[in-house]
């Protein structure tokens, strides 16, 4: 099969319907595998998966530079996104220190284009809103970034209302990236009714629940030093009990539907509106072409209830992120 394509936000941006993130190619998720990854984006090339997930901070800086490896010769093929707005210091990150003043986002710009060998960057999102910086300076100078032709769209990761706001009323916003799906629905409240409003775009990432809706995850204290999902409160404990029950209905549905886990928590994604593209991560190809069959996966009303219920908001226990990561969320 090959992906179909979907407009992301009302402002030119086309990608295809599901994409991939990237950064656990690098980091986050056990050791790299470098001819694997670059396999993997491949191989997404081959499944008409062409909208790819990075940013600066993934590696750090690493990342990008594996894109820009895979990618040689192929940039036409391929949408690329990826973020600015975290503090480097010899080649580490500083950090939950944000930094998005003009003068630092046209530096993060230009090393961004030299590790990805590109002369543009698709799509830009700031990563973090940075509360020392107005929005409006970041969206102008990204909009300036634009005339240039160095970017082609602008986008925000993880902001909350007011911002989206303001900053669109400055330069339009494509997309907004945060986390989002049958595992985490914080907004659905006010954020996507103002997404839809404004004609911006959603990019969810962990759409698979990092990885409680797949059915293949452990305990918190199994995963080895390094590893995120050590630090996940919702991999700990008590947490880690009620939320392997909690997903039960999505490992039940599969087997009925003769699918896997993963494919029906991303077709209830692409379900819930043509502006939605997750980008589900992985770095091995077996991985990609399940996450990529989701789209010819098809639920019906009653099937999208049965989740929606399930899975509703506070069906989950323990929050998302630790205390000093939530901190840096715009909500």
């Amino acid at each position: 099969m090959t992906l179909s394509t979907r407009k992301l936000g009302s402002y030119g941006l086309e990608v295809s319907a599901i994409g991939l993130g990237c950064m656990g190619m690098s980091q986050s998720y056990g050791p790299a595998d470098e001819s694997e990854s670059i396999a993997t984006l491949h191989r997404a090339l081959e499944l008409g998966c062409t909208f790819f997930d990075t940013a600066q901070g993934y590696g750090p800086l690493t990342n990008e530079e594996l894109l820009g490896r895979a990618l040689k010769g192929r940039r036409n093929q391929v949408v690329i996104g990826t973020k600015f707005g975290f503090r480097f210091q010899d080649g580490k990150q500083v950090g939950t220190e944000r930094a998005s003043r003009p003068e630092h986002i046209r530096e993060a710009v230009e090393g961004s284009l030299r590790r990805l060998g590109t002369a543009y960057i698709d799509l830009l999102y700031q990563h973090r809103i940075d509360p020392a910086v107005p929005i409006e300076e970041v969206a102008g100078t990204v909009g300036d970034l634009v005339k240039q032709g160095k970017v082609r769209f602008f986008g925000l990761s993880e902001a909350g209302v007011a911002n989206l706001r303001r900053a669109h009323a400055v330069h339009p916003v494509s997309a907004l990236q945060s986390e989002y799906s049958l595992w985490e629905r914080n907004l659905e409240g006010d954020v996507i009714p103002v997404l839809r409003e404004l004609g911006i775009g959603l990019v969810p990432f962990c759409p698979l629940g990092r990885g409680f809706l797949t059915g293949e995850v452990k305990r918190a204290e199994e995963y080895p030093e390094g590893d995120f999902r050590r630090i996940d409160p919702r991999y700990q404990g008590e947490n880690y009990d009620a939320n392997m029950k909690a997903a039960q209905v999505v490992r039940d549905m599969a087997t009925v539907m003769h699918a896997k886990p993963g494919q029906i928590a991303l077709a209830w994604l692409l379900h819930k509106g043509g502006d939605i593209v997750p980008i589900p991560g992985t770095k091995r190809r077996n991985y990609l072409e399940e996450n990529v069959a989701a789209e010819t996966v098809q639920l019906d009303l009653a099937q999208m209830k049965m989740l929606d219920d399930a899975l509703a908001p506070g069906k989950v226990s323990g929050q998302r992120y630790a205390d000093w990561i939530m901190a840096t969320i715009d909500r």
